[in-house]
């Protein structure tokens, strides 16, 4: 996981994992960040429909970049993307126990220090992750495990210090479009595709 690498995530990526975190940090969320989770929802941009040809994105090659979401007769896809974020976190919830308060702590603390780059926030957030991830079991898809982890220490540290939201979920959508992109966009498209 290298933080300092960008895989050139759209403004449509980052709405959609914006999203994901978003629906995990409010599915279940305690009482201590609620209000400032509730006030952060109200800022996310909401296009009207994702799937509209006016939000296609020109490339350097001169080409258009369709969105890799089709579209969806019951659903929206603003509501495909609240139902993964449910199930992610109630997978969350049962891995919540195993994360130590201590490293949520230490974290939290660094996320407090107003001095840090946008780049050492995620470096801080790639090395709890890292100190986490070895106690998983292996019977879970790595990346999956990552994605998890990666939006479990978010609410944590959003729980144990409220006013750290915005930067924490900020870090966290930067980070999973850094590291974990393409399987956020194969778990939406794949959740679409087997409903």
């Amino acid at each position: 996981m290298d933080p300092k690498v960008s895989n050139g995530s759209g403004l449509q990526d980052e709405h959609i994992t914006s999203l994901l975190v978003f629906g995990f940090l409010q599915d279940g969320s305690s009482c201590s960040f609620r209000k400032d989770l509730q006030a952060l929802g109200r800022e996310l941009p909401v296009p009207a429909r994702w799937g509209q040809r006016h939000d296609e994105e020109l490339q350097t090659d001169g080409g258009r970049h369709s969105h890799f979401l089709p579209e969806t007769d019951s659903e929206s896809q603003e509501e495909v993307i609240q139902n993964i974020a449910r199930q992610l976190a109630q997978i969350g919830d049962r891995m919540d126990r195993s994360i130590p308060q201590t490293l949520v702590d230490h974290l939290a603390m660094q996320f407090t220090n107003g001095s840090l780059s946008e780049e050492d926030r995620r470096e801080h957030l790639a090395a709890a992750l890292e100190a986490v991830l070895h106690t998983y079991p292996k019977d879970m898809e790595m990346e999956k495990t990552m994605l998890l982890l990666t939006m479990l220490l978010a609410k944590k540290v959003a729980s144990h210090t409220p006013s750290l939201l915005r930067d924490v979920f900020r870090t966290t959508v930067d980070f999973i479009n850094q590291n974990l992109l393409p399987y956020v966009r194969n778990l939406v498209r794949n959740f679409v595709m087997f409903r």
